[in-house]
């Protein structure tokens, strides 16, 4: 079953921490190995895995992505937000956690980010989290 986590971003780029929501979404499940797959089914945000104790890290990542892809430049996608759309490629829509002991396996400073490159927006997350199955012997 897909459960859907909602993020509300504040800010036209963002990451927001959702590693807590989905972790939640693993206990409510009742898995306690298996795979989590996060899916972003949205065309201008993104997921990433980064670091989680030090915020700099994704104002950094922030700042690279909007020198590398200005907002404003010469793009033939005429809505306003081609950059978006060009960073949600680059981050990427989706990555898959292994769950180990009811508990995302993250490594110490990992966690999971929401990307928002065109809020503020209210969005959703898909989480789908598949039980371990023991192999016959």
């Amino acid at each position: 079953m897909v459960k859907y986590i909602n993020v509300r971003s504040r800010a036209r780029n963002e990451f927001i921490d959702i590693t807590d929501k989905i972790q939640e979404a693993i206990k409510d499940e009742g898995i306690t190995s298996g795979i989590c797959y996060i899916y972003v089914p949205h065309t201008t945000a993104g997921v990433t895995i980064n670091e989680g104790a030090d915020t700099s890290v994704q104002r950094d990542i922030q700042a690279a992505l909007s020198r590398l892809i200005p907002f404003e430049a010469d793009y033939s996608h005429r809505e306003g937000n081609a950059d978006a759309h060009i960073k949600s490629t680059l981050v990427g829509i989706s990555k898959i956690v292994f769950v180990e002991d009811g508990k995302l396996l993250l490594g110490t400073w990992q966690a999971i980010y929401f990307c928002e490159f065109d809020g503020p927006r209210h969005r959703r997350v898909a989480v789908k989290i598949v039980k371990a199955v023991k192999a016959a012997s």
